[in-house]
């Protein structure tokens, strides 16, 4: 039998399938990858450091950055733990707002990201436009409550930033009358498309075992089998009042992982419908008026807070000194931890099935690097 020689070779940093300036080297015999070794920092912009120095307002535009496709979440978290730190009781009104902030984010994080998998497989147009087509409409409902598109800089201290008005209200009835359509076409479209079925099932299986040793979270783990969801494990904010379900994956492959995620908008869904009709009227009021938000200065002590976003457990730990700046300023950011599960979900893989299963992992660089 003819050996060949391993041969090392980089995938990045400047490479479309990396999802960002990251950089794989790997060791290949022949096409069958035997080891990998990621490598980055390339976008790091020392997040952490610069928490330990501003003050705890400034910082919330800066978490817009880390996981850039849902700024509304990293905004939840970040708030909740400095609200933890502080005291701050946080209106009703606000509670189900940020709710549903976070569930049009876990939608058109999930539809972007099945739409550029597909992409990674070598099927570009059809189903990234179809995921990129929900998220458009989103972003609009974003932009008209919070200004911006992607960087919405939404929650408050004690709640969020403007409350949502009846319009917002009735556009957003206007987009769910069509997302269960979307769900069906969307699953229709891809669930039996050969070339996923081909690229996805047994490829990058992650066992469950794994999967809790390396303590990944979100989709990844419950690709896995493991049902494992924030939202349901330590209810915060007003989820532990709405109805829905942890989907699980049964192999712990790239299908689970697609699975799940179509899976998780369905639920979404659901979350939101219950909480536009349990959601309390405009007096209660969307943000905690006693709050002084430019000169909070929360009593010694430390708190760690944590969300279910669309990627995984997203926390935030700070530490106070008395002073208007955090003394510690640490982020348990989940696309950084789900990669270090990376290698071993690749090794034994052909080399063209990294490029696939690093997609379904779903990271953004500007969370992994900080």
């Amino acid at each position: 039998m003819l050996k060949t020689e391993e041969l090392q070779v980089n995938i990045g940093p400047q490479h479309p399938s990396t999802h960002g300036v990251f950089r794989m080297l790997v060791t290949v015999d022949g096409e069958t990858l035997v080891d990998l070794k990621p490598v980055f920092g390339y976008l790091h912009r020392n997040h952490e450091q610069l928490g330990e120095v501003n003050s705890y307002l400034q910082n919330m535009p800066f978490t817009d950055r880390l996981d850039y496709f849902n700024s509304m979440v990293n905004n939840h978290a970040y708030a909740r733990a400095v609200e933890q730190l502080a005291g701050i009781e946080v209106p009703e009104r606000a509670q189900y707002i940020r709710v549903i902030m976070d569930e049009l984010s876990r939608i058109l994080n999930h539809a972007s990201a099945l739409g550029f998998l597909l992409g990674d497989m070598g099927a570009w147009q059809t189903s990234l436009l179809w995921g990129l087509r929900e998220r458009e409409k989103i972003l609009d409902l974003f932009e008209y409550v919070s200004g911006a598109r992607m960087m919405c800089n939404y929650s408050r201290f004690g709640g969020v930033a403007r409350d949502i008005d009846d319009y917002f209200i009735s556009e957003v009835k206007k987009l769910m009358q069509g997302l269960p359509r979307y769900f069906d076409e969307f699953e229709r479209l891809l669930v039996e498309n050969e070339i996923l079925l081909v690229r996805a099932k047994g490829v990058g299986v992650l066992p469950k075992e794994l999967a809790l040793s390396y303590s990944v979270t979100g989709p990844l783990l419950r690709g896995s089998g493991v049902p494992y969801d924030v939202r349901k494990a330590e209810p915060y904010a007003v989820y532990d009042r709405f109805d829905f379900d942890i989907p699980v994956g049964t192999v712990g492959d790239v299908y689970d992982r697609f699975l799940v995620r179509v899976e998780e908008m369905r639920q979404s869904y659901r979350i939101l419908e219950q909480a536009l009709q349990q959601m309390p009227e405009a007096e209660g009021g969307h943000i905690n008026p006693k709050v002084k938000q430019q000169s909070l200065k929360p009593p010694v002590g430390e708190s760690y807070a944590r969300v279910e976003s669309p990627k995984g457990e997203l926390g935030f730990y700070l530490v106070s000194d008395g002073s208007g700046s955090a003394y510690r300023y640490k982020v348990r950011a989940p696309s950084f931890i789900n990669l270090s599960a990376l290698a071993d979900m690749c090794k034994g893989y052909k080399i063209a099935d990294v490029v696939v299963i690093l997609g379904s992992i779903d990271i953004v660089m500007g969370e992994v690097d900080r």
